[in-house]
């Protein structure tokens, strides 16, 4: 990988890149995007690793939104919208063969998702009043997203728009989630609030990840290790969409009604089952067929295969959790175990892949995985599998290790990337 201050010259030579500049985020829609979206996660990472960290001292912090949907709202809405924008008006336009958007048209989205998380910090703190003005601005900005978003897709006259038209349908799902969680926030019902997180959770960024995966991963493939063909069959996006649509009705009932009836239950793991036995089949089979198997010496392509087995990790132990739940009738059992396998594992896992892979490309570097990019995706897995271990042993101090880890991860993601999206490109191309 090349230093990321230097750039070829027409000779082959180097020549020292002129040094970061603001206007350069407005070169193409993933600068802008990803160094949003990187400032609000690292932002958002610190305020956590805070938050549990007080915890262990005998001060308490002031509340006026309950720690656990302040955090569930700010990590669900917060950066993963922000690197959508980047990553879509990136890949969409090329999907839909539509012409370039400028960067200048998320101006309206970011904008208004850094004041409105500036306002809700605080808020959630000091006013809930504040906290849902706040959110108020971040629904605003994707509400204007969305809407550019879907004129793409409904103006491309592409033949393939299956995985377009289910994004646009998630970002839409997005935008009522989050004007839901900010009415619900301004009317001080925090049950509304839960069950609006559950929506935007499952039905909006889960689904985003789930597609762009299902159609990423083939391109993956091509890319990082040639001549490995893998079909993306539609029944599986369907399979993807009916599972995540039912973990947000669940959750969200969950949110509104307390604990489900045993007969609810079991239907929620009747569906859980046979998917999570399916992905875990698809997963294990890249481990045990030996044409699959050697591919994944590629750094890229494991680090996608890690993310698609949490997300199979993730439903087995939702399935176990809510099986445990309908026998033994305890509401108490570790929901936040698959929450956290899914939310921190899978998507975790995925974003820091394809947003550093686009970084990457669109940078002018090489298509790789650079040992400080493999450091922060291990820690990553350390994070999450602290994490965990916390949902069954809940030690504070063990708590505020995992998030000291994930905020390690954010932090260093966002200084070795965030530096590249104020630079020109190091093959000196525009963009």
């Amino acid at each position: 990988d090349r230093s990321p201050d230097r750039s070829p010259d027409a000779a082959g030579a180097t020549r020292a890149a002129p040094g970061w500049r603001w206007r350069r985020l407005l070169d193409a829609p993933h600068r802008l995007g990803f160094f949003a979206g990187a400032l609000i996660w690292a932002m958002g990472a610190a305020w956590w690793f805070v938050v549990l960290g007080a915890r262990l001292a005998p001060s308490a912090m002031p509340w006026s939104v309950s720690p656990g949907l302040a955090h569930a709202l700010l990590m669900t809405f917060g950066f993963t919208p922000l690197f959508f924008t980047g990553f879509l008006f990136t890949a969409g336009p090329k999907w839909l063969a539509q012409p370039e958007q400028p960067a200048r048209a998320l101006l309206p989205t970011v904008v208004a998702a850094i004041a409105g998380w500036a306002l809700f910090l605080p808020g959630v703190h000091l006013s809930a009043a504040l906290a849902a003005a706040g959110l108020a601005l971040v629904a605003f900005g994707w509400s204007v997203f969305a809407l550019r978003f879907a004129r793409l897709v409904l103006t491309s006259r592409v033949a393939d728009r299956i995985h377009a038209r289910w994004v646009g349908v998630a970002c839409g799902v997005g935008a009522i989630a989050l004007w839901s969680a900010a009415a619900s926030l301004a009317a001080q019902r925090e049950d509304l609030a839960r069950a609006a997180v559950q929506l935007g959770l499952w039905g909006f960024v889960a689904l985003i990840f789930a597609t762009v995966a299902h159609r990423m991963i083939p391109f993956f493939n091509d890319s990082a290790v040639p001549g490995l063909d893998l079909r993306r069959p539609a029944w599986l996006l369907w399979l993807f969409g009916a599972t995540l649509a039912a973990q947000a009705a669940f959750g969200a009932c969950d949110a509104l009604t307390g604990p489900l009836p045993a007969a609810l239950r079991w239907l929620q793991v009747a569906l859980e089952a046979p998917v999570a036995v399916l992905l875990l089949w698809l997963a294990l089979r890249w481990c045990f067929v030996p044409t699959l198997r050697r591919h994944l010496r590629q750094r890229l392509l494991l680090m996608m295969y890690i993310g698609f087995a949490w997300f199979a990790l993730a439903l087995t132990l939702a399935a176990v959790t809510h099986a445990t739940i309908a026998i033994a009738g305890d509401a108490r059992a570790p929901g936040l175990a698959p929450l956290h396998a899914m939310a921190m594992g899978f998507l975790g896992s995925t974003l820091m892949a394809m947003a550093s892979r686009v970084a990457c490309g669109h940078s002018g570097r090489s298509q790789v995985v650079d040992a400080l990019l493999w450091r922060l995706f291990w820690l990553l897995q350390g994070a999450v599998l602290m994490r965990l271990l916390g949902v069954w042993w809940p030690a504070p101090l063990l708590l505020a290790i995992a998030a000291l880890a994930w905020a390690v991860v954010a932090a260093g993601w966002a200084l070795r990337y965030g530096r590249w999206f104020g630079w020109p490109r190091a093959d000196g191309r525009p963009g």
